[in-house]
């Protein structure tokens, strides 16, 4: 049995809405009946109304029930480096590698903001503070700071598009392939458990493994590259050295 809650999903499977109006305008119209009255002469005996014919009974139609067999998925999986899809751990490794030496820069520049920040503390600390110095080296930190922040953000932002870039083309091929597996068995509704929040799911419902495994076996991930140290994503815009 594996219970279901709200997970980060990895965005492969939108879900999307609108809204709009279900009437422009209502439209409003009036029947009026008129009875006519036909007056009689006094002679004239009423004639026996005609008996009423009784409607006949309106043909129902059954209406088809669907056969539906219902699967679910865990689309958050397939990113694990070690039990997800294989193309994912190789594309993320070299988008790291891409933006290793920005990553470096990030870090070096972290680093001497520390050093001063250490500065201008011992200088505040020491027997004979120089305000004036004191200032210059603060003036000096907050526009690094600033600096360091600004290219913090630009990173962020090639990164995240450049993201988009290499991993989007993936997520499309994961989408064809999981709707050719779904229908090769017979699946007619898949229900990602990382994207809406499922209270209840039994075990035989979750084809995440096999379909994983599925796809691991029909699109290897591509021969593996000399070895590179291990990037990192760059840090969120912001970030201030401690």
């Amino acid at each position: 049995m594996r219970r279901c809650g709200n997970r980060a999903r990895l965005r492969i499977f939108r879900l999307e809405s609108s809204s709009r109006p279900i009437m422009d305008h209502w439209l409003k119209s009036s029947l009026v009946f008129v009875a006519a009255i036909l007056i009689l002469p006094a002679r004239m005996q009423a004639q026996p109304a005609p008996p009423r014919r009784t409607p006949a009974p309106a043909t129902q139609t059954a209406a088809a029930v669907p056969n539906t067999r219902i699967a679910v998925i865990y689309s958050q999986d397939f990113q694990d480096p070690k039990t997800g899809i294989t193309r994912f751990a190789a594309l993320l490794a070299k988008l790291n590698a891409e933006f290793q030496k920005t990553q470096d820069d990030l870090n070096a520049t972290a680093q001497r903001l520390r050093g001063l920040q250490a500065e201008i503390a011992t200088l505040q600390n020491g027997p004979n503070p120089s305000p004036t110095l004191i200032q210059t080296k603060t003036d000096q930190l907050d526009q690094q700071k600033r600096d360091y922040q600004r290219r913090g953000e630009d990173a962020q932002a090639a990164y995240q598009k450049r993201r988009n870039e290499v991993f989007n083309p993936l997520q499309d091929d994961i989408s064809k392939a999981l709707d050719a597996y779904a229908r090769a068995r017979g699946i007619t509704l898949i229900l990602d458990g990382s994207m809406m929040p499922l209270v209840y799911a039994a075990d035989g419902l979750d084809i995440t493994r096999a379909f994983m495994a599925d796809y691991n076996s029909k699109n290897p991930a591509p021969a593996a590259t000399p070895p590179k140290p291990a990037g990192t994503t760059p840090k969120p815009a912001g970030t201030t050295p401690n």
